[in-house]
């Protein structure tokens, strides 16, 4: 015996579509909150120096994806070498702001799964 579902392509075809438009729109909504949160005290460090708060002004998000468009953005974040032989320490500003938002993440996916 052999079933065949008439119509099942269209119905597969648009909760398909539905589904990668909830991931989507939690993917958004997750990387704003990453870069609101960029925007506030302690989300970025801001140097103390003139022209401080270049690196926070530089951050941007466009859909899925937010970075920094300064030079020096990794440095900040990881670390760098100086002249000298010294050493400074990255901040990980943006790693603990993925750190914070992840719980966040995971729970408005399963919210959106139950929908």
């Amino acid at each position: 015996m052999r079933f065949e579902w008439v119509g099942t392509t269209q119905l597969a075809k648009k909760l398909i579509e539905k589904s990668e438009a909830d991931f989507e729109e939690v993917a958004e909504k997750n990387i704003r909150d990453i870069y609101t949160r960029s925007q506030q005290s302690g989300g970025t460090p801001v140097g103390d120096y003139k022209g401080g708060g270049q690196l926070r002004k530089s951050a941007q998000y466009r859909g899925d994806e937010m970075g920094y468009n300064v030079h020096y953005a990794p440095h900040v974040e990881y670390g760098h070498r100086l002249v000298n032989g010294g050493y400074v320490p990255g901040q990980y500003y943006l790693k603990r702001n993925v750190d914070t938002q992840r719980p966040i993440y995971k729970e408005d996916l399963r919210n959106k799964l139950r929908e």
